[in-house]
């Protein structure tokens, strides 16, 4: 049978120039179309009750929410073998996004494809290459200037391949999707890490790099190991200072950021209706942190009213036709229960280090003070992502309106991130922006700014030791400034704002004291604000370029000399040999994230271009041997180098090299160059004792190995000065552990085993040098 994404092509001619989403054409019984932007595709929600209900017979058991819409968009619901934390699940997605920094190598890998046009709705949002320096007009400013190369590029590449454009200053990628395009059953791929972020209205929205969103442009099956399921029941109701945020704060601290690899995390019971759909879209958002598949919510009046205010009530109306599908059944079974009552549940704050580390905010000056973190609040930044919505930026005005009150103003540094350009334009409309102006704050752009280290800041030096506080999700070693001292603390907007006027992390807003500039002491009252504006949304400027319907003269032009962009070169095919004599080019101590593995900050304007971005590959991973990072023995010279240096010391000499690492190997951003960098330059196995899902996938797409040992403990049995011998390729197969040979300088030798979990269709990756590859020998 030909390949999909060949039938894709086929049924494009028979139909006419336009080329339609093939669900879309089996089923358009409602007529509703998933967003205003794309007219002619519809919400398929008869071929998901379809599904489910053939599903369902099979299995003969109550489904979770999570089941009805991951198994309602199966390629082959009737004969898809379904076990949770096992089987290999071949999917339909409805659309993919991606932001900028990830869309750059995505569209790239599907110009290699050969395929001239995507095969499902598809969207690029600039966010991530705009620095954050002195405000949000001058940055945008100077953003598109510097960035102009990049920008054209995704705005042709878009135009040629029938994918949406939203231009820089338009918004956060996950805020605009949940604007625009997210909705209660829909199935939706994102190359970011953060984008289940639209769970918060009902849909299963997963993190993936760009090789997965390549391969769902193309009309290929996605596939996804079967996710487990962790429900979350709320009961109680959200009041006083406690948030949204602190809901996943409590969830991170109990399940760490590995517990939920695997699963995705399903939120029920009662106190569900008392959160709005954005803060749902909070709590699912930094899902990301504990290592989730995704998070999702049942679909609920709250949903309906945020539905209908950004301008979908028809999809709203059709929901509620399906509202049985997009609920978990009565007596669904959970693989692991929390149980939370909000009644009882107290403002966190998380952190330093490692979004994780859960503390009271009532505790943590305390626990500050014995560990020797720094109390004085040097920064607090509101926004991102994760909390940005006009609800989110109503309580921090609320709780600054307060302090203004009594003469105050803000006595650490306060910036202000806007999820949109809808947002943006609301909030000024609305006088919150200017609360936050008044009480000390600067207004960023529309986009990731700080949050993903883009971020000029000059307050401090490198080095320094020193706290910020926020509402973003993450809060890695060095992430948001590039300063390893920089001590930074997650927590919900209004909490920011507090500890930004009192300046100090011993600070609790719920029983402490300020001192108004009169002299009079007073305390800050709870923060009530809007869930939506009284009025419509301000849209603000329009920032979208619709692609053509006929894209045959648009040319998109990559220059050989660029800096910035490089198309791509297959990588080799495996050559049936075991592989012997792996170097190892570091053995890694203690976390090592997409963030050490492949650094952004001032990295992000080489995602484009391969090789040059390669030059920061591990360069901020603890080396054992030495414990230092960026600093690695040659094996040949026997001097310590830069890791990358190092690595390309060995493809130039033709030595093959691994990788060894610990725990949750990869946790943290959807980014694919994290895999790809190491294939360039000639990595072929990571061997580690666990890996975070989507890295785990990233660099199986890329023909890499990664393994896991059979006994954790083998990790220690194995030296940066040893070589390894990878034993079995040849019988390759899915469940079958590998041989692994430790040779040391001694002479002395040992095996160990390797266990991996790839399937089938992963193996034949690996056996064509990637999974474009593979793609590319399919369509021949």
């Amino acid at each position: 049978m030909a390949p999909y994404s060949l039938l894709v092509t086929r049924l494009q001619k028979a139909l006419g120039v336009r080329q339609y989403h093939v669900a879309s054409v089996l089923c358009q019984r409602a007529k509703v179309a998933m967003s205003h932007f794309e007219p002619s595709e519809y919400i398929h929600y008869d071929l998901l009750e379809k599904n489910i209900n053939i599903v369902r017979k099979r299995l003969n058991r109550p489904l979770t929410l999570s089941e009805k819409i991951v198994y309602g968009h199966l390629d082959d619901p009737a004969n898809q073998e379904i076990e949770r934390g096992k089987t290999y699940l071949r999917l339909r997605p409805d659309r993919v996004a991606m932001q900028d920094a990830t869309a750059q190598m995505a569209m790239l890998q599907f110009i290699s494809s050969g395929l001239p046009r995507v095969a499902v709705p598809s969207t690029i949002h600039c966010d991530h290459l705009i620095e954050a320096q002195v405000g949000g007009e001058k940055d945008l400013r100077r953003a598109k200037d510097i960035n102009q190369e990049v920008y054209n590029f995704l705005a042709t590449a878009g135009a040629k391949y029938g994918v949406g454009f939203w231009k820089p200053g338009s918004g956060i990628i996950h805020q605009i999707i949940l604007e625009n395009y997210a909705y209660p059953g829909v199935l939706l791929i994102g190359t970011d890490s953060h984008t289940p972020n639209g769970g918060g209205l009902g849909g299963i929205c997963i993190g993936v790099g760009g090789a997965d969103a390549v391969d769902v442009m193309a009309g290929i099956p996605w596939e996804l190991k079967c996710p487990k399921v962790i429900g979350v029941k709320l009961t109680g109701s959200l009041s006083g200072w406690t948030s949204p945020k602190d809901v996943i704060l409590k969830v991170a601290g109990i399940l760490t950021v590995k517990g939920g690899t695997g699963a995705i995390v399903e939120y029920h019971g009662p106190g569900v209706d008392s959160i709005s759909c954005t803060g749902m879209a909070t709590i699912c958002n930094m899902g990301a942190e504990i290592g989730a598949t995704t998070s999702v919510f049942p679909y609920n009046h709250r949903m309906k009213k945020y539905l209908s205010k950004t301008g979908r009530a028809d999809i709203a109306n059709l929901a509620d036709e399906f509202k049985d599908h997009l609920v978990p059944d009565p007596g669904c079974h959970y693989d692991q229960l929390i149980e939370i009552n909000l009644n009882e549940l107290k403002p966190h704050i998380n952190g330093p280090f490692t979004p994780d580390l859960a503390h009271p905010v009532a505790e943590v000056g305390m626990v500050a003070e014995k560990e020797g973190w720094p109390l004085d609040i040097r920064v607090g930044l509101i926004g991102s992502c994760t909390n940005s919505s006009y609800e989110d930026m109503g309580r921090s005005a609320a709780v600054a309106k307060q302090a203004l009150a009594h003469g105050l103003k803000c006595k650490s540094q306060f910036t202000i991130t806007p999820g949109s350009e809808q947002i943006r334009a609301t909030i000024e409309r609305d006088g919150y922006a200017q609360i936050l102006r008044d009480v000390g704050g600067i207004v960023l752009a529309n986009a990731c700014g700080p949050c993903i280290g883009q971020w000029d800041r000059k307050d401090i030096k490198k080095g320094e030791k020193n706290t910020i506080v926020t509402s973003y999700n993450r809060n890695f070693t060095g992430r948001n400034d590039a300063n390893p001292e920089t001590h930074a603390f997650v927590t919900s907007p209004e909490i920011v704002t507090a500890l930004a006027i009192a300046g100090t992390l011993k600070f609790n807003p719920e029983t402490d004291f300020l001192t108004s500039k009169d002299g009079k002491k007073f305390k800050l009252e709870a923060p009530d604000a809007d869930e939506l504006p009284k009025a419509e949304f301000d849209p603000g400027q329009d920032t979208y370029q619709h692609p053509p319907k006929d894209s045959s003269g648009q040319r998109v032009d990559v220059s050989p000399t660029s800096q910035r962009l490089q198309l791509l070169e297959p990588f080799d095919k495996w050559d049936g040999k075991d592989l012997e004599d792996l170097q190892i080019l570091i053995k890694v101590k203690g976390k090592c994230t997409t963030d050490h593995i492949s650094a952004a900050g001032p990295w992000l304007k080489f995602r484009g271009h391969l090789d040059n971005i390669s030059n920061n590959l591990l360069i901020g991973a603890i080396n054992i041997e030495n414990g230092k990072a960026n600093s690695v023995r040659n094996a040949v010279t026997q001097e310590f180098g830069p890791v990358p240096d190092t690595a390309r010391y060995y493809k130039k000499q033709g030595i093959k090299w691994v990788v060894i690492g610990d725990e949750n190997y990869g946790e943290g951003s959807s980014r694919e160059h994290a895999a790809l960098e190491p294939r360039h330059l000639g990595g072929r196995v990571i061997i580690t004792k666990s890996f975070a899902r989507i890295h785990e996938t990233n660099l199986k797409k890329q023909g890499l190995l990664p393994l896991t040992f059979a006994d954790p403990a083998d990790y220690n049995k194995i030296h940066p000065v040893d070589k390894l011998t990878i034993q079995g390729l040849k019988d390759f197969a899915p469940g079958k552990p590998l041989k692994c040979i430790i040779k040391h300088p001694n002479g002395t030798q040992e095996t160990i085993l390797l266990n991996h979990t790839f399937n089938e269709t992963q193996i034949e990756w690996f056996r064509a040098g990637s999974a474009l590859n593979r793609m590319k020998e399919l369509q021949q």
